[in-house]
C-alpha cells in the first residue's frame, strides 16, 4: 500500500525507522523531509518515501547525451560549456562547466587534445562523472566535434576524410569528429 499527498519543500513526510529517504527527501536527525514540490509516495513495500515532482529539474547523470562548446584547450585537458541534453528542450540545472581528459577524447592514441579539439568547437560528448566535477568523454564515434569554424576566417569547416576543410582559406584541420559531423541541426 502506498500514501500519496502533495508537499513542499521543508515538510516533514516521515520517520527514518519507518522508510529510508529516497528521490526529492533528505534525512536529518531522524526525520525525513521533502527536498522538493511534488506528490509524496510512502512505499510501503520497498519502505521508501520519495517526492516525485511533476516537473523535474534536468540533473546530469553519467551516460547522458550533451551538447558542448569547447571553451579552452591544454595539453591534457579540454574545458567546455555543456549547453544541452539530448532529447530534452529543459535548461539544465547544476554546474555545466566540464573536463575532458585527453585520454577520453579518441579511442585512437592521442597525446595533444589541440590535435583533437579546438576553442569554439561544438561537441556531442557522453557524461562519463559528475562528482567532484563534470567530466565528459568524446571517444564515441558517435560524439565528437559536430560543427566547427575555421580559427582564421570563421568560415563553417566540412569534413574531409578524418579531418576538417576550409573552402575559403583552403587549408585542412585535424578533429575528432562526430560520424554525423555536418548533419547536426541546432
Amino acid at each position: 500500500m502506498s500514501e500519496f499527498r502533495e508537499v513542499f519543500p521543508g515538510d516533514e513526510v516521515a520517520i527514518e525507522e519507518e522508510y529510508l529517504a529516497s528521490d526529492g527527501t533528505f534525512a536529518k536527525d531522524g526525520v525525513i523531509y521533502a527536498s522538493q514540490i511534488g506528490v509524496l509516495e510512502l512505499n510501503d513495500e520497498e519502505c521508501i518515501a520519495r517526492v516525485v515532482s511533476p516537473n523535474p529539474p534536468n540533473i546530469l547523470k553519467n551516460g547522458d547525451v550533451v551538447y558542448a562548446i569547447v571553451q579552452d584547450i591544454r595539453k591534457t585537458m579540454a574545458t567546455a560549456n555543456v549547453v544541452a541534453k539530448e532529447g530534452t528542450e529543459r535548461a539544465i540545472g547544476g554546474e555545466t562547466y566540464a573536463t575532458i581528459h585527453v585520454s577520453k577524447i579518441s579511442a585512437d592514441y592521442t597525446d595533444d587534445v589541440s590535435k583533437e579539439l579546438r576553442k569554439g568547437d561544438y561537441i556531442r560528448a557522453v557524461v562519463t562523472g559528475t562528482s567532484p566535477s563534470l567530466q565528459l568523454s568524446t571517444k564515441d564515434e558517435h560524439c565528437g566535434v559536430i560543427r566547427s569554424l575555421c580559427g582564421i576566417c570563421k568560415t563553417e569547416m566540412t569534413k574531409k576524410g578524418k579531418g576538417l576543410y576550409c573552402s575559403q582559406c583552403e587549408k585542412s584541420f585535424p578533429r575528432k569528429l562526430a560520424d554525423d559531423y555536418g548533419d547536426v541541426i541546432f
